[in-house]
């Protein structure tokens, strides 16, 4: 008896629904964000067209040893990647960036591509990293690269590229600056304090990310993590680079370099006897020439000796654009918005493949950040995208349903956006409330008796007073409320046109009231 009403507790069991579960680190996104990240993509890519770049795209996966030493040798290499064993067990992962792509297409199609190659690419970028607030695993990035181009010219015109890039967005000088480092310079600097050399590649890692730490930590903090280290609030402690107090000195001197023309002398001198050192001043000076020489001052394009981002990675020049303006965040405090891209010259990156030198230098943009930065200007979504003009369905036979679909068509093929209704056109009302909630500016509406005389009505659905203000109260706006006209079918185009022409000067006027 019990086994048998087990059997039949089993069978009236309800099946487990399915939770709908978002991935922890990956973002739904809805329409008004993919239209803001349309238009700033497509005035980044106007830039870099009219700077003669092209564009091309990778995959999103690759195989793991072309993603770079950056990742972690192991059995698995899951740590940093998303990775999957391939059934010819090889290994692929998830791009984590969109430059080692780039290095893998341009060594495989080496003989056909013409150099400099001059590239850009837009894409999702996948990192399989802790998630929390403001970091995700899947985000957007646009990058451009020149490979094959060994000059720093071609690293001052990135500089240039990216500096017009944030004015095409709207962002005004003042707003922003571009800043310029070169690793060679500061691969000349630990030489002088003596820890060059292979065997302190452990140490050098150590003090450039001390250094990485000037914004957060202050030269105090940093003067800790390059001495003996540094013991945070908790009462971690974070083991130091272990320098003396001359060589912190000499570390401090040129990441605390405010004015380069000042201090060229100086940092000349620090350098002087190391080949790379002396190299990369070289190298700083030309690149403010060139950029002062195309009319680029230092409030545009500077030299700055304090950028340390991806110096592990970089072989030459390091660029970083940064938004100067302040922001409150989450803590309520005004802070400097910062970096919203940044690159460099990555001479290593294509010779892995290649075993022959192959000079490349970019940069890239952090799409979701950038957004964030336009949307706090107001420089995006400034265009509204409106809803569609709505066909309501009053009968359901296949001759008018025809007839619907006809007017839909006829507003389509002049440029207006419009839908006719696909739910349960029974009920009616539930048509306007739908209307209401996609924000429709105008409802076309034809029953029989409209079909027979061959004429619409057009039920305007946004009273213009109302945006601009100048109603008070609930019974103004139904007295002024535009009643539904009629028109005929053959001038149904038109009136839409016309009424739409007529709210969008009501927004206009109620966009000048709020100025």
């Amino acid at each position: 008896m019990e086994s048998g009403a087990r059997i039949m507790s089993e069978k009236n069991k309800k099946p487990q629904k399915l939770k709908a579960r978002l991935p922890r680190g990956f973002v739904d996104r809805e329409a008004a964000d993919i239209r803001a990240v349309n238009e700033m993509t497509a005035k980044i890519r106007e830039v870099y067209e009219r700077y003669g770049f092209d564009p091309v795209e990778t995959p999103l996966f690759e195989y793991t040893d072309a993603l770079g030493k950056f990742l972690p040798d192991a059995d698995r290499p899951n740590e940093g990647v998303f990775s999957l064993l391939d059934d010819d067990e090889q290994w692929m992962s998830l791009r984590y960036d969109l430059t080692a792509p780039l290095a893998r297409h341009v060594a495989e199609n080496f003989n056909e591509i013409q150099l400099p190659y001059r590239t850009y690419r837009a894409g999702y970028v996948f990192r399989n990293e802790k998630p929390g607030p403001g970091r995700f695993r899947q985000f957007m990035q646009f990058d451009a690269d020149s490979v094959g181009a060994p000059g720093v010219q071609s690293d001052a015109e990135m500089c240039m590229m990216m500096a017009d890039t944030m004015e095409a967005l709207g962002i005004k000088r003042g707003d922003y600056v571009i800043r310029v480092n070169n690793r060679k310079v500061l691969d000349g600097v630990m030489e002088a304090i003596g820890v060059g050399g292979d065997e302190n590649f452990a140490r050098r890692l150590t003090v450039l990310r001390a250094i990485d730490k000037l914004d957060k930590f202050g030269t105090e903090g940093v003067t800790l993590l390059l001495g003996e280290g540094r013991k945070d609030e908790s009462g971690d402690f974070t083991k130091g680079a272990g320098l003396n107090a001359e060589q912190i000195e000499k570390v401090l001197f040129f990441v605390g370099i405010t004015d380069y023309v000042e201090s060229a002398v100086h940092l000349a001198e620090l350098v002087a006897g190391t080949e790379k050192g002396v190299e990369g001043v070289d190298e700083l000076n030309t690149i403010r020439s060139l950029v002062m020489g195309a009319g680029y001052g230092p409030d545009r394009i500077k030299i700055d000796p304090s950028v340390v981002r991806g110096l592990e990675y970089y072989t030459g020049p390091v660029y970083e654009a940064e938004l100067t303006f302040d922001v409150t965040n989450e803590k309520g405090e005004k802070v400097v918005f910062g970096s919203v891209g940044g690159g460099g010259r990555y001479d290593g990156l294509v010779s892995r493949f290649m075993g022959q030198p192959v000079p490349a230098t970019g940069f890239s943009i952090g799409v979701s950040r950038l957004m964030t930065a336009l949307k706090n200007l107001g420089k995006l979504g400034a265009d509204e995208v409106l809803a569609p003009v709505l066909v309501t369905v009053m009968d359901g036979d296949v001759e008018s349903m025809g007839r619907y679909q006809r007017f839909t068509q006829a507003l389509r093929n002049e440029g207006i956006r419009a839908e006719m209704y696909q739910g349960n056109w029974k009920k009616f009302g539930n048509q306007l409330k739908y209307a209401d909630r996609r924000g429709s500016p105008i409802a076309i509406i034809q029953g029989g008796d409209e079909r027979a005389q061959g004429v619409v009505q057009i039920k305007d659905l946004i009273e213009g007073k109302r945006l601009s203000g100048e109603i008070s109260d609930n019974a103004e706006w139904r007295e002024a409320r535009v009643a539904q006209e009629v028109v005929s079918e053959a001038d149904l185009v038109a009136k839409v046109r016309e009424i739409l022409a007529a709210q969008a000067e009501d927004r206009r006027r109620a966009k000048q009231a709020d100025v």
